[in-house]
């Protein structure tokens, strides 16, 4: 399975990663020539993602260069360069409240792998993105789904003696245990069967709870 990580790079050979199948930088007039992670953040999603998938592909797309954020036109340019890729899942920890955008995310979400962004936010409550919210109280290796909306821990792969509290954590996160858990499932069909198996699974999870 191929697993796009659009952030802010992924940094290879980390002991949480291992090696990465492939690397773009992704800038305002084009490509750059730094996929290197200089954030950290990227990687961390990364190592959540592959926690849960280990023998997934994963291909680091930055679009994060000295902070967490980028304008609409680079993001565009990543999911365009997933499509052209043929990337299955897209891990997409980021999201805006701008409705402008609908548009032109609708535009450029038709064609691509499945989506996995916050709920809340554009992308992430378009039809056919798979978004998520933060549940504290989740497993990592869990998910649930309540009152139509998906949700799964904020908090990525623990580091040893740092605590979780001083730990990266968010909805960054929560999305990136979501397609980690999305891909462990095994491949999927079409956006509505993978919806679909996702909610059976939940169902699933609920019923062991209430046992």
């Amino acid at each position: 399975m191929k697993i796009a990580i659009i952030d802010s790079g992924i940094f290879e050979g980390h002991h949480h990663v291992g090696k990465v199948a492939g690397a773009v930088h992704i800038t305002a007039t084009g490509f750059g020539d730094d996929p290197i992670d200089r954030l950290g953040h990227g990687t961390a999603v990364a190592a959540a993602i592959r926690e849960k998938a280990p023998d997934a592909d994963l291909y680091a797309v930055k679009v994060f260069g000295g902070r967490l954020a980028a304008n609409m036109d680079v993001i565009l340019r990543a999911l365009a360069w997933c499509r052209d890729h043929g990337m299955d899942l897209i891990n997409l920890s980021l999201g805006t409240t701008n409705e402008d955008h609908r548009p032109l995310f609708l535009d450029a979400l038709d064609d691509v792998g499945t989506v996995v962004s916050a709920a809340h936010m554009l992308p992430g409550i378009l039809p056919g993105v798979i978004g998520v919210a933060v549940d504290e109280t989740c497993p990592r290796d869990r998910f649930r789904y309540r009152d139509g909306i998906f949700s799964a821990s904020p908090y990525p792969r623990p580091i040893e003696g740092v605590p979780p509290a001083r730990n990266l954590q968010g909805v960054s996160f929560a999305v990136a245990n979501m397609t980690g858990l999305i891909a462990a499932m095994g491949p999927f069909g079409s956006r509505a069967q993978l919806r679909s198996a996702l909610l059976e699974q939940a169902e699933l999870a609920l019923h062991e709870v209430c046992r």
